[in-house]
């Protein structure tokens, strides 16, 4: 049953086909019977034409539905000049008035309803019923006006109805779109993230262990157990790189949208101390110093404030040159959390702070004020007076809007 609904719904001119051979048979019939009662055989010639016109104008509504309506209205306009009263293949009127409004031009359907409401009017005119009162043949026409200005209130409403749906299916569209531009943005950015959280771990993680290899080949004779100290710290510190890239890998390869902390905790202001101690270890001296009250942050101030620090000691370790110390201060503001990380080195290159420097350098600092602008805050990075280098960042405890 549902494949033959299917087929019709796909078909539509075969159903309305279906009715017009319907209709015509029918009309046929009465017809006949009353050309036989009255023996007005010429007449009956004309009637079938008639309705043998109306019931193709039925067929073909959907098809062709201004034209289907000028062809009725010609052949309703034959019937009074040619004295042919009406017949049943006239209701194909009322059809073409409702399929018109429905689905037709704007002006066809005025134009039909204009046409449909003088219709009963001039069929009385042209036909009067005998033995009838002029308020009685009014009454005729009134009557006979109402299902014209149904069909064409019917149609029309039909035509709201469906330029309402189609709005609705565009706009359903539209938001669908939408939300898979904004699921691609946001796996754009997801990736972007893990992006810098890669860069962040290897350029520090790296550094350290460049920095160890070198100290443990230079003392390696004269001082093997330091060169031993040197290489397990290559190796813890290798290791925890390996584990921080699984779990971001980990993301990238699953697809999931998954916290990161499923996986391990996300570094926060707490093991700040331990970056320090391990930046102590790999030969670089750091004062580290904590001013106010430390309380529990927003997660992505946590984060942002380790990945600053440890960014802003790779690159003292980078650039800064031999004998160089940094400081690291973190403050605790009401409204926010202050950090300032300095070292006395040689300081870094003037490209590489500036506009990102050229040539791909400057990632890191680049990444710094992304992270910063993420969280509402600012961030100011340069040369120290005297020499050096200087970065600092003030984080709001409430998101930026």
């Amino acid at each position: 049953m549902q494949r033959l609904y299917d087929f019709l719904r796909r078909h539509p001119t075969w159903v309305d086909t279906f009715w017009a051979v319907f209709l015509l048979g029918l009309s046929g019939v009465s017809i006949a019977s009353t050309s036989y009662a009255s023996g007005r055989h010429g007449t009956a010639t004309g009637a079938l034409a008639v309705s043998a016109v109306m019931c193709v104008a039925i067929a073909l509504r959907r098809r062709w539905p201004e034209k289907m309506l000028v062809l009725v209205l010609a052949t309703g306009l034959a019937q009074l000049v040619l004295d042919i009263e009406p017949v049943a293949a006239d209701f194909a009127m009322l059809v073409i008035v409702y399929t018109v409004a429905a689905v037709g031009a704007r002006w066809a359907s005025r134009f039909a309803l204009a046409t449909g409401l003088g219709a009963a009017t001039l069929s009385q005119i042209r036909w009067p019923q005998e033995h009838t009162s002029s308020a009685g043949l009014v009454a005729i026409a009134v009557f006979q006006t109402v299902p014209f200005a149904l069909a064409w209130v019917l149609g029309d409403s039909m035509r709201t109805r469906r330029a309402y749906f189609a709005q609705l299916e565009e706009r359903a569209a539209r938001l669908e779109k939408e939300r898979e531009a904004q699921a691609k943005v946001a796996v754009a950015a997801e990736r972007a993230r893990i992006a810098r959280e890669l860069h962040d771990v290897v350029a520090h993680n790296v550094s350290v262990m460049v920095v160890q290899a070198d100290g443990a080949a230079y003392v390696l004779d004269s001082a093997p157990d330091q060169a031993k100290k040197a290489l397990e710290t290559i190796s813890s510190t290798g290791r925890q790189a390996l584990a921080e890239m699984r779990r971001l890998l980990g993301v990238l390869r699953t697809g999931e949208h998954k916290e990161a902390g499923e996986y391990v905790p996300q570094p926060d202001v707490e093991q700040i101390d331990d970056l320090v101690q391990q930046c102590r270890t790999s030969g670089l001296p750091v004062d580290f110093k904590v001013e106010g009250t430390p309380r529990p942050l927003p997660s992505g101030v946590e984060l942002t404030a380790y990945r600053i620090v440890q960014e802003a000691l790779t690159n003292t370790r980078k650039h800064g040159g031999p004998n160089t110390g940094a400081s690291v201060r973190l403050v605790y503001f009401d409204d926010g959390l202050g950090l300032l990380v300095e070292d006395d080195g040689k300081g870094a290159p003037h490209e590489l702070y500036e506009e990102g420097g050229v040539d791909g350098q400057g990632h890191g600092l680049i990444g710094m004020r992304e992270r910063v602008g993420m969280v509402g805050g600012t961030l100011d990075a340069g040369p120290r007076p005297g020499g050096g280098f200087r970065i600092s960042a003030l984080l709001p405890l409430k998101p930026a809007h």
